[in-house]
């Protein structure tokens, strides 16, 4: 099925999307925040655009394990997705996502102003391919 990932940040939300066998993530594009309400219908319409079946938004816990108020921003934006559209919504885990996402920019020679685009987008197809790795029950 195909999955819509998200990298919800303050400014930017970073999209990624996976094949229909979900075996790879691919970078989608960026979102750049407007209001929550926006935000959901935009985001609700892409992931209907895109038959998504499932959306997963990554859950920025902090390194100890415990959630902080980046999480309570995910947690509302997932309430307010879930008010306009039956499509299901999971989390995973996003820890250090972003750092993992900057050091491959980095590596791949991308241009600090070209890296502050790309690096949401790079963050929520990590997630999803996290995602996509982790072994699941079998449907």
């Amino acid at each position: 099925m195909k999955i819509l990932a998200l990298d919800v940040g303050t400014v930017r939300i970073g999209v990624a999307t996976c094949d229909p066998l979900e075996i790879i993530a691919s970078v989608h594009s960026v979102y750049k925040r407007k209001n929550l309400s926006a935000d959901a219908k935009a985001l609700v319409d892409l992931a209907k655009s895109l038959d998504a079946k499932l959306i997963l938004m990554g859950k920025p816990m902090k390194l100890d394990g415990t959630s902080g108020q980046s999480v309570k921003m995910v947690e509302e934006l997932a309430d307010e997705i879930a008010k306009i559209s039956d499509i299901p919504i999971e989390f995973q885990d996003e820890r250090l996502s972003t750092v993992s996402a900057q050091k491959m920019l980095i590596e791949g020679n991308v241009r600090r102003e070209k890296r502050k685009d790309l690096v949401d987008a790079v963050s929520a197809a990590i997630i999803l391919q996290n995602y996509l790795d982790k072994p699941r029950a079998k449907k």
